[in-house]
């Protein structure tokens, strides 16, 4: 990730949590700012992901996942069934509003990745990063 640093949420303390589906928010030099994406309260869309997901996910932030041309970027990584399913990580961006959300967490209550397929609209919304960002968001 260039030379920006990442900083992300302390691993789950038990092994149940890293079961779950892992949601992964960039909230960086671009992600997450007035000045890239004005006029969205990123606090707020933050609580609502989290308040969504409590219990079925996992939510972290990470500093930079370098793909800024897409703010903001959530990257949804499938469950140990998910993976064991076929599940890859999807990245999404530009997700920036509150229906979109709700989309994503949809999408993760009934399984996410691997489990079962993300609505149609969440095709607007994913891409696919370059393999040196994959590297680095993998570590």
């Amino acid at each position: 990730m260039s030379k920006r640093s990442r900083r992300t949420a302390p691993a789950p303390a038990s092994r149940a949590g890293a079961a779950r589906t892992t949601v992964t928010v960039c909230r960086g030099c671009c992600c997450g700012t007035e000045a890239k994406v004005p006029g969205l309260d990123h606090a707020a869309q933050l609580r609502e992901l989290r308040s969504a997901l409590d219990g079925a996910a996992t939510v972290r932030v990470t500093n930079c996942l370098d793909a800024c041309e897409r703010a903001n970027v959530i990257v949804v990584q499938p469950s140990v069934a998910g993976r064991k399913a076929g599940g890859r990580p999807v990245w999404l961006g530009l997700g920036n509003g509150s229906d979109a959300i709700g989309d994503i967490t949809a999408w993760i209550a009934t399984g996410g990745p691997g489990i079962s397929e993300p609505p149609g609209i969440l095709d607007v919304y994913a891409f696919t990063p370059s393999r040196r960002v994959r590297a680095e968001a993998d570590r």
